[in-house]
């Protein structure tokens, strides 16, 4: 099989340079600063946050903001996010601002006659989560940013009073979800034309009651979202609507501040986010098990037998994902998943030539004592101060609970689906839970998001990743990882290869049609079932690596419309 198979072209990526001169912070030396993300508009916000003297975690924030603004059928206010980030004395934090099941949420509320009714969970009052991403976005600030969040706000506020082009993306979204949409008053209001049809591509989207909660945070704080006029105005309408999110439901949110997980993958350190998020876990524990390859050389002298070993890494971390996983508030999720000699014993049922048959979960090394403590987004920032940030964020499915509260501008999430209404049923992504991530009173939904940043032997950063795309996040963020270190391709090319994707269940093989046939064609003969993804499902990916000269390369996901941001600011005496 020749050696080129599988080899992605070169794809251009969008950057922006802006030199800002005699800037008001005064600069010992000249500072680079790097943004990506899915919007261009929202990249534009970050390079102006860092233009204004703020740092990775301020343009982060503020790509994030604009993002709720131009891109809300992915994520916003309404929604939740994890936050990793790298401080430049090497101290690493991570921030849970993933949504919260309401305080009267029962474990069977979505339960009919006995089976799961998925519309409940995905659609409407019953599907929305307490919305945790301002808390989280605030909390970043005060404790890593140097710009105040009434800053970030407001310019956001102004894109989305004057509004926006809507793009290719938020066209096809959006005309795809009119029926759902047109249901709820404010949804039709705030989404729609008067006429009740979808804006098409290029047409400029306005949005002032958005505009006027980003304004009112601005002036009041959080508490104006959490605890004020935001939190009563949703809990009146759920309770007119058979809802149960309340305002004490928002008073009681907190983002949380979590313990990274830090593993070891060859030469490099995984830095990953711990549980309810499931992407931390598992991207550490199928690079545990692929480190027990020569996987750089597999790959050099068969394509195909890389991305086999590759595939059957994901199926067994699927297989401990459905049973395993949950919030470690409330459920027994074991550290042992990424213990090393519990994922060599994983790695050694991999078969070179041909695809094993996972029929359930492994059992981790002390799986009762040693426990974890108690349609999405990906923005990636640094600067060469040191400040490392990954953000991964979402409403869920697109547009979320398809709920906007008149007045509010906010689409709400629909995150309660991303728990496990009936142990075995797979949810809106396929994915199948068990009891660890059964419904519970203000419990946190195991999410894929998988923000990360990897760091050399000597811990200074070398590459942040993460993604967008329900489960094939964690697989998108793995294969970054692996041509990017293994492979040694340029981050633009290790994002744009063509991906595969294998969840356990359903038990094939998900792949891009760009995936050479000569690939293709061999792992059938491994005996993989192969699924072929349509055009853009494979996810989006965000990253920024070093390169061998030291610069900072950022990339966004040439699969959809996107940009990178890299601001200088010149050294001044």
């Amino acid at each position: 099989m020749s050696s080129s198979c599988c080899v992605s072209r070169v794809i251009p990526y969008l950057v922006l340079v802006a030199t800002v001169v005699g800037c008001a912070a005064r600069l010992h030396a000249a500072e680079t600063c790097v943004v990506a993300a899915v919007q261009p508009v929202a990249v534009d916000a970050g390079t102006a946050a860092f233009e204004r003297g703020g740092n990775a975690v301020d343009a982060a924030i503020a790509t994030a903001l604009t993002l709720g603004v131009v891109d809300n059928h992915n994520s916003g206010l309404g929604g939740g996010c994890f936050i990793l980030i790298r401080r430049p004395d090497g101290s690493l934090v991570a921030i849970d601002g993933r949504e919260k099941a309401p305080a009267a949420a029962t474990r069977d509320m979505y339960l009919r006659d006995g089976k799961a009714q998925a519309e409940l969970s995905t659609t409407g009052p019953l599907a929305v989560g307490v919305p945790g991403a301002l808390a989280a976005y605030a909390r970043a600030l005060e404790v890593c940013g140097k710009r105040s969040l009434s800053d970030l706000l407001l310019p956001a506020a102004e894109v989305a009073a004057e509004g926006f082009a809507v793009d290719e993306v938020y066209a096809r979204k959006l005309a795809s979800k009119v029926k759902q949409l047109s249901r709820f008053t404010g949804s039709r209001n705030a989404l729609l034309k008067t006429d009740g049809t979808a804006y098409q591509a290029g047409e400029i989207l306005q949005q002032p009651d958005l505009a006027n909660t980003y304004r009112q945070i601005a002036i009041h704080g959080p508490d104006w979202f959490y605890r004020g006029e935001f939190a009563q105005s949703v809990g009146e309408w759920m309770r007119e609507h058979g809802g149960i999110l309340t305002a004490a439901d928002f008073a009681a949110y907190e983002a949380i501040e979590r313990e990274p997980i830090v593993t070891n993958y060859r030469d490099y350190k995984i830095v990953g986010f711990p549980p309810p998020s499931s992407g931390g876990v598992h991207v550490a524990q199928i690079l545990s098990m692929l480190q027990r390859f020569a996987l750089a050389e597999e790959y050099r002298e068969d394509p195909t037998t890389g991305l086999h070993l590759m595939i059957e890494a994901m199926k067994l971390a699927f297989a401990d994902r459905a049973y395993w996983l949950g919030d470690a508030d409330f459920a027994k999720v074991p550290r042992g998943l990424v213990d090393a000699s519990y994922c060599k014993s994983l790695a050694d049922r991999i078969h070179r030539d041909k695809a094993i048959e996972v029929h359930a979960h492994g059992t981790p090394p002390r799986a009762e004592e040693a426990l974890f403590g108690k349609h999405t987004t990906h923005i990636a920032t640094a600067d060469t101060n040191g400040y490392w940030v990954a953000i991964t964020a979402t409403v869920n499915t697109a547009f979320g609970s398809k709920v906007i509260v008149p007045g509010t501008g906010v689409v709400l999430n629909n995150e309660m689906d991303d728990f496990s209404s009936q142990p075995g049923v797979p949810n809106a992504f396929g994915l199948i839970g068990a009891e660890n991530n059964a419904i519970a009173p203000s419990k946190r939904p195991l999410s894929s998001m998988s923000p990360t940043i990897v760091l050399d032997a000597d811990d200074q950063p070398v590459m942040t990743v993460g993604a967008a795309g329900g489960p094939k996040i964690i697989t998108q963020v793995v294969q970054a990882i692996v041509r990017h270190l293994d492979f040694n391709q340029a981050i633009e090319d290790a994002v744009a290869a063509p991906r595969v994707h294998h969840q356990w269940r359903p038990n094939h093989v998900s792949l891009e049609g760009s995936l050479p046939q000569e690939c293709q064609d061999g792992l059938k003969a491994l005996g993989h079932e192969l699924n072929v993804l349509p055009n853009r499902s494979s996810g989006v990916t965000q990253a920024i690596a070093v390169d061998g000269e030291g610069k900072l390369i950022g990339v966004h996901d040439p699969r959809v419309p996107g940009k990178v941001g890299t601001v200088v600011l010149e050294a001044v005496e």
